[in-house]
């Protein structure tokens, strides 16, 4: 069985169109976290049908590597659910994607029909951040995503440069998936061209708790593993930390100084977070 990246370690997962056959094989040549083979937004109506069998015969026929292969279906509020559900269940996918995920309800819905297939919950609806404490608790669930797009949408909220009429239900997101011990990815960012942008905006999701990020274009997938991939001076000082605070609680000492700083377990748990991360990347450090 191919082994493949879990969940838990995405950092830069691409939305592929269903219906491109070339794009889809391009992108699992990419050696990416994740390929989410799209049949929803980046479909359009009168191709779903086509997007379904341009999926399922990739999922069996394209070599992927150890890019998971996740299927974002459509919402449970539309008529093309359980289509995409027949379509793709024989294929074999790695996990679903669920946009506009309004309840616990629709989760359990879903897994009613998939079973254990891991489920990636998008939260872009006003009902869905309100019923995001159950949504993320539901059976199944192993990711939270957030859309800020539709969420805005949804509110009546403009849409800025800096994000806050976001930052709100962006760290409500986190909150929930990290409570719940879930990856947390945070909304894509539309200007494929403003790589800077895209940059400072990970840097925020980061700042904020998100694991990793979702991309919509292959010229995104550096930048964004950049920013989730703990650089090697993060690593190196996490695991002197780490190693510096169990030898004092060896000798029986609680807070101690290292590097000019008093040290508590706060900052123990930062270090060890910058450690899961760096694994999560690939990267095995000794600590």
């Amino acid at each position: 069985m191919q082994h493949v990246a879990p969940i838990s370690t995405f950092r830069a997962p691409l939305f592929v169109p269903g219906d491109d056959w070339r794009k889809i094989e391009k992108a699992a040549a990419l050696d990416v976290d994740a390929i989410l083979l799209d049949l929803e937004d980046g479909v359009a109506l009168n191709r779903k049908a086509e997007a379904r069998q341009t999926i399922a015969a990739a999922l069996r026929e394209v070599a992927f590597g150890r890019s998971a292969r996740v299927v974002r279906i459509n919402s449970l509020d539309s008529p093309f659910w359980r289509e995409d559900l027949a379509a793709i269940l024989p294929a074999a996918p790695d996990a679903l994607m669920l946009p506009k995920t309004a309840s616990a309800d629709q989760i359990a819905a879903l897994t009613a029909l998939v079973g254990a297939l891991p489920l990636i919950a998008i939260v872009e609806s006003g009902h869905g951040l309100i019923n995001i404490g159950a949504i993320a608790s539901a059976s199944g669930v192993t990711s939270l995503a957030f859309g800020a797009e539709d969420y805005a949408a949804d509110i009546g909220a403009q849409r800025t440069p800096g994000g806050d009429e976001v930052l709100m239900a962006r760290s409500t997101v986190v909150l929930h998936a990290k409570v719940n011990r879930l990856a947390a990815l945070d909304t894509p960012y539309i200007d494929l061209h403003d790589l800077d942008g895209l940059r400072a905006d990970a840097r925020r999701a980061l700042t904020l708790g998100f694991t990793g990020k979702l991309a919509i274009h292959p010229r995104q997938i550096d930048v964004l593993h950049e920013v989730f991939t703990p650089t090697a001076e993060e690593i190196d000082r996490a695991s002197r930390l780490i190693a510096a605070h169990d030898a004092q609680q060896a000798s029986g000492s609680g807070v101690f100084a290292f590097e000019g700083r008093m040290i508590d377990m706060p900052l123990v748990r930062a270090a060890e977070q910058v450690m899961e991360r760096a694994r999560a990347a690939g990267i095995s450090p000794s600590a």
